[in-house]
């Protein structure tokens, strides 16, 4: 039996043992924008989660009647987002799991900030939510951390003169990751060209690369989704098919390579896990993942899956005078899929960055 798979039995049990004194479900909910855009990520996150839970519920004796997943779609705005962050809480979820961009945990964190339900984030990480006492807590990194990531490695890798593409629709990600970028960049003196704003709906994509490739940069940084980032790469493979490309984690799903092609052959990109990892735990996560969903997790999957499972942990040995954040603290450290995970009191965390490139169809570490 691996270390994994002794911990699930052992927050299985606790959880059998809390829900004898409780006579209730544990309920957790799900809230992303399972629709747009960015839906690939959500449905990663979501499928994260899923597993997490119908694992434990495999190894629950009483046929998984002492947790409930409810998942719900945050919609395309602000409204739908809160209104579907009022029905999780209308619901009496112990916490609520999402939302998967930071523009949409901007808008739904006043939702949960009233109700006292805490939002535990799986890949949100602008810095605007970073060491506040709060109902938010996350598992990723912050927009600091991956700036100063991709600034020193680029740099130091002879780029050094950068025009960049802005995704203008989660303004709260995409502002603050440039800013961090910005000052850690130009701090090593490296000079950014050029920026152009972008829509995720528009088709001026030929427009936004010309204006970029212009100044004659040494390369192209996307700040923007899996779709944005293919469409953007298309458009410079027809202009300039030689120019280094970079884009920002945001957009590493599959669906990047997908739609991107040969388009994205050789663009880069900063991960937050590691897909090539070797391990017992982590190797039975990735068949059981395949197995359930019929393809391979990508870093929303590992960072929603480890969301899911130290909140199941935390509210098994949750007395019942304790809430959910108080919990979440206490317990840890949590053991990861690839890595320990400690809330401060703040609920921060942090994970390990690891730089990829895309090679013949798929990430590849880079060497």
């Amino acid at each position: 039996m691996t270390r994994w798979t002794r911990w699930a039995v052992l927050v299985v049990a606790a959880l059998l043992l809390a829900a004898c004194e409780r006579q209730q479900p544990v309920r957790i909910g799900f809230l992303a924008e399972l629709t747009g855009r960015t839906a690939d990520l959500a449905e990663a996150a979501r499928n994260g989660v899923t597993l997490a839970v119908d694992q434990f519920r495999e190894a629950d004796t009483r046929q998984g009647r002492g947790i409930e997943l409810l998942v719900r779609d945050s919609g395309p705005d602000a409204a739908s987002a809160r209104q579907a962050a009022e029905e999780l809480i209308q619901a009496r979820v112990d916490v609520i799991i999402g939302g998967t961009t930071s523009g949409m945990v901007s808008d739904v964190l006043p939702v949960v900030e009233r109700a006292k339900v805490l939002l535990i984030s799986p890949t949100a990480s602008a810095i605007e939510f970073h060491g506040k006492d709060d109902m938010l807590f996350r598992i990723n990194t912050t927009t600091r951390d991956n700036g100063h990531h991709y600034a020193a490695h680029y740099f130091q890798k002879g780029i050094r003169r950068l025009s960049i593409a802005v995704n203008e629709n989660n303004r709260a990600f995409s502002e603050s990751w440039l800013k961090e970028f910005r000052a850690a960049y130009e701090a090593l003196g490296g000079a950014i060209l050029a920026t152009t704003l972008f829509d995720s709906g528009s088709t001026r994509h030929a427009e936004v690369i010309a204006a970029l490739l212009q100044p004659r940069p040494d390369g192209l940084l996307f700040i923007g989704n899996a779709v944005d980032c293919a469409r953007l790469a298309q458009q410079t493979h027809k202009l300039d098919p030689q120019i280094p490309l970079i884009a920002v984690e945001w957009a590493g799903t599959e669906q990047l390579i997908e739609l991107g092609g040969r388009a994205v052959e050789g663009l880069m990109i900063v991960q937050n896990y590691n897909q090539d990892d070797s391990t017992d735990g982590y190797q039975q996560f990735q068949e059981a993942y395949r197995k359930r969903f019929g393809k391979g997790p990508v870093f929303g999957s590992v960072l929603a899956y480890d969301a899911a499972a130290v909140t199941l942990a935390a509210l098994a040995r949750r007395p019942p005078d304790m809430t959910a954040k108080e919990a979440l603290i206490k317990f840890g450290p949590y053991e990861g899929l690839q890595q320990s995970i400690q809330f401060d009191a703040n609920g921060d965390s942090n994970r390990s960055a690891y730089f990829m490139v895309i090679r013949n169809g798929r990430f590849v570490r880079e060497p």
